[in-house]
């Protein structure tokens, strides 16, 4: 049965209870919806008080618990004064005791005993309701769920709903806790062993697939927050490398031998999971690289040699990585091509009016990011795509920054390239891949020359191969395009979707817990992002905040990430940027908040 936690409980109380209408049966009967919360709780205790030391509650806790509906009432269960095995127990308790508080708290008087909400800060997004009900309930809900106000398959309206529609109450069975509404959540709940709920991850399970996570770091059990830079290794994909370098070295495509045949296998496997992922056509659109950087510069250099014309125009935008920028200044400068700027507004978002100004009769192609690295900005790329398309532009987009967190079908996208790295989607370093529409591979020209490239070589001509070979001379990353089809394999059993739900409440929380950070600034706060947080500290330069979060363990980028371009933007030459990812935990976002929080 998927796990049942007590924030998870709290949530589903709470949300029950502002849902009942006042005066409805359903307000107080035991049937209703505060017997339904009393049943949740139950089950929270069923769960949690089989592992539960013997240790007395902190005072606030009990005298919190004291206040929960029903308290009195005798029960079979106790409330459980720890929660075995999760971080921060009394904590946790705790929460769960102030979310049941608060809906006995009249509305009348909401207002007085409102926590107080400190001063926004400058360029920050908007701070937290004052209102204890809906501040605890809505917290807790951005922690455990991703699609709560959505309703879809298992979040946490279609959970209630289910709940609410079985008509069920919390009265005990022999004397043990009941499980009045374990039937309603293998109905609401995906199987899928990996979660606690549709988007509500069971981290402990997904960091046990991290190895290096398990590890202090001057003492301090490490917080690896630098995920934008480069993403953390599951164990199968280790095990994938360590496999084949045990068991299947061998070059590929030309030996006549069974290891030859099995290295080919693992290879050519791994191109046809790119292509599944970032649903290609064909396997032949799809060219290992070294990276992202490398795929860029093979697409300047070979299509920039064929197409690009003296006056023609190159759009970037002011979100790009250097990588997206300066070979396209190198084949500008050799073509006597133009670049053109997209700007941003102050909140990182790209103007798309201006955009569409700058597209012209000479505009030859675009390079967009997906997801910007330094304040963490979803572009709009569908939009700017057919966009470009209709006025006959060829689009690339980086993918560096998107390929874990969103899903992308190149087909029905439309770009002509796609670009992204491994190590940035939990894949080796040194390895990565370019998606090219087939026309247009064909018709541009090989960029390296030498083995593996080539059809027939006489000292008077040489012809070449068909893609993807053209583009993949010498011999190519073979064990680390496995460990790259081994993380692909790994992104989709968890499931982008999931993925992307959980980091973006790990990104909401993040951003109104920093926002309490006295001196704390934000940069970027586009409406859409990825889960990236970028930020300056009054009076500190972010090496000095960089080295002091390091001390405690926790792990962030501090510079201007390779992408000055979009700081200056902001009149900056660098940011701390804490970046998160799928095994990241709430807790962990805390550590961080309390680390900077003691800055002296």
């Amino acid at each position: 049965m998927p796990e049942i936690t007590p924030d998870l409980v709290a949530q589903v109380a709470t949300k029950l209870y502002q849902g009942a209408s006042p005066g409805s049966a359903s307000a107080g009967t035991g049937g209703g919806s505060l017997g339904i919360a009393r049943a949740l709780a139950d089950r929270a205790r069923q769960e949690t008080a089989a592992a539960a030391p013997a240790v007395a509650p902190p005072a606030s806790v009990s005298a919190a618990a004291a206040t929960l509906p029903g308290a009195g009432v005798a029960a079979p269960c106790a409330i459980p004064t720890a929660i075995g095995g999760m971080p921060e127990s009394g904590a946790a308790l705790e929460r769960i005791a102030q979310a049941f508080a608060a809906l006995k708290t009249p509305p009348a008087t909401a207002a007085a005993t409102a926590p107080v909400t400190p001063p926004a800060v400058p360029g920050a997004v908007a701070s937290a309701p004052a209102d204890p009900l809906t501040y605890h309930s809505e917290k807790l809900v951005r922690q455990q769920t991703g699609a709560g106000a959505s309703g879809g398959h298992g979040s946490l309206k279609s959970f209630v709903q289910n709940v609410q529609l079985a008509g069920i109450s919390g009265t005990p069975k022999n004397g043990a806790c009941a499980d009045p509404f374990a039937s309603q959540l293998r109905i609401s709940l995906p199987a899928t062993p990996k979660l606690a709920g549709s988007s509500a991850f069971n981290v402990a399970a997904v960091r046990g697939d991290f190895p290096i996570l398990h590890q202090k770091v001057n003492g301090q059990p490490l917080v690896w927050f630098d995920n934008a830079a480069t993403t953390q290794k599951p164990r199968q994909v280790i095990e994938t490398l360590s496999r084949f370098y045990e068991r299947d070295n061998s070059n590929i495509h030309r030996g006549a031998h069974t290891l030859a045949a099995r290295a080919t296998d693992a290879f050519e496997g791994a191109r046809d999971k790119v292509r599944d992922y970032l649903g290609a056509g064909s396997s032949d659109e799809i060219i290992f690289t070294r990276g992202t950087t490398e795929a860029i510069n093979l697409v300047a250099q070979s299509y920039g040699r064929e197409f690009l014309r003296p006056g023609d125009e190159i759009v970037l935008s002011e979100l790009e990585h250097h990588a997206n920028i300066v070979p396209w200044q190198i084949i500008a400068r050799e073509k006597g091509a133009v670049l053109r700027v997209i700007p941003v507004n102050d909140r990182g978002e790209i103007l798309l009016e201006e955009y569409g100004k700058l597209l012209g009769p000479r505009t030859r192609l675009v390079a967009l990011a997906h997801a910007n690295n330094s304040l963490g900005t979803i572009l709009p790329i569908r939009e700017m795509t057919a966009l470009a398309k209709s006025r006959g532009a060829h689009v690339l987009i980086d993918g560096a920054q998107s390929v874990a967190h969103l899903p992308v079908n190149v087909q029905e996208l439309g770009c002509d390239f796609f670009v992204f790295s491994g190590h940035k989607i939990f894949g080796p370093t040194g390895i990565g891949a370019l998606y090219g529409r087939r026309e247009l591979l064909e018709a541009m020209p090989p960029w390296q020359g030498g083995g593996n490239m080539i059809r027939d070589v006489t000292f008077a001509e040489t012809t070449y191969s068909g893609i993807p070979a053209k583009f993949e001379a010498g011999t190519p990353n073979i064990a680390d395009a496995a460990g790259l089809g081994a993380a692909l394999d790994y992104v989709r059993h968890v499931g982008l979707g999931n993925i992307a739900a959980y980091e973006h409440q790990l990104l909401y929380y993040a951003t109104e817990e920093l926002q309490r950070v006295n001196g704390l600034r934000l940069i970027g706060t586009a409406r859409d992002k990825v889960a990236l947080t970028s930020f300056v500290l009054k009076d500190k330069s972010v090496t000095e905040v960089g080295r002091f979060l390091d001390r405690h363990g926790i792990a962030v980028r501090a510079g201007h990430h390779c992408a000055q371009p979009s700081l200056r933007r902001f009149g900056l030459e660098a940011t701390v940027r804490p970046s998160f990812s799928f095994y990241n935990t709430f807790a962990e976002i805390d550590r961080l908040v309390q680390a900077l929080k003691s800055i002296r």
